[in-house]
């Protein structure tokens, strides 16, 4: 069999990498002198490393991150704001999610709840998780038209099926009823088998109201579904009367241009 017979059935098993490397081996003479077991695990290994980075590549495009571009390491500890570290570095490590947990994470605009809850998305990523970021008012958009042109289960599925939901702008808006129901039957998919993480300016403690209150039937069983045992992160100033916004702290604040 010739190399070129090789090459060409690496190719059509989809292995490009594995017979990239077989041809740059094939090109360096210093190869010659090398084990053949130990050549072999050199394409092995570089077959495996470009499909696990692949493999990242298309977690991360299909989670549709806000800012793709946070991480862990980039989580400002020096801005002013009251972070807990060490709260932080072991959630990182999707501990939370093996624990089927939530995560709430609060603060004022501009606080950055975005970066940190795409970061933690990130991690997730890197584990292997399947991720989606959403704001709640485009997912309860897309799920009311998609009631209307019969795809209603699979816009649900879509967002029921991550193992780790970021939802962005949790209750900024108070939800109709119809939203109420769409927001329980999602929430109700995905208890003890997922994890959640729910970005918010408001306090838990002002969920309830945000959801209609008493005047809501629906208010109770929407928190009941997502409040036991999740983590919490609330981002507040350390001197509130000097605070800037993490968008004012790296330029990103529109209001800076003007």
């Amino acid at each position: 069999m010739t190399n070129q017979s090789t090459i060409d059935k690496l190719i059509e098993m989809r292995l490009t990498s594995m017979s990239d490397a077989f041809i740059t081996q094939m090109d360096d003479p210093r190869m010659k002198d090398v084990p053949f077991e130990d050549r072999f695990g050199l394409l092995v290994d570089i077959e495996y490393n470009n499909r696990k980075s692949n493999s990242l590549k298309r977690l991360i495009k299909g989670a549709g991150f806000d800012q793709p571009e946070a991480y862990i390491a980039g989580i400002n500890y020096t801005s002013g704001r009251k972070l807990n570290r060490s709260l932080i570095e072991r959630l990182a490590t999707c501990e939370y999610i093996t624990e089927h947990r939530n995560l709430f994470i609060t603060g004022a605009t501009g606080s950055g709840k975005t970066y940190m809850a795409c970061a933690f998305g990130m991690e997730a990523c890197k584990q292997r998780y399947k991720t989606k970021y959403v704001r709640l008012p485009d997912m309860l958009l897309e799920l009311e038209l998609a009631r209307t042109d019969g795809t209603y289960k699979k816009v649900q599925a879509k967002y029921a099926n991550p193992v780790l939901l970021i939802i962005d702008e949790w209750l900024l808006l108070k939800p109709t009823g119809a939203e109420q129901h769409d927001i329980l039957e999602l929430l109700h998919r995905r208890r003890k088998k997922s994890s959640t993480i729910f970005c918010s300016q408001y306090d838990p403690s002002g969920w309830y109201d945000q959801l209609g209150g008493d005047d809501s039937p629906l208010a109770e069983a929407i928190l009941d579904r997502i409040m036991h045992d999740a983590y919490k992160i609330n981002i507040v100033p350390t001197d509130p009367s000097n605070y800037r916004s993490m968008r004012e702290v790296y330029g990103l604040d529109p209001a800076l241009s003007e």
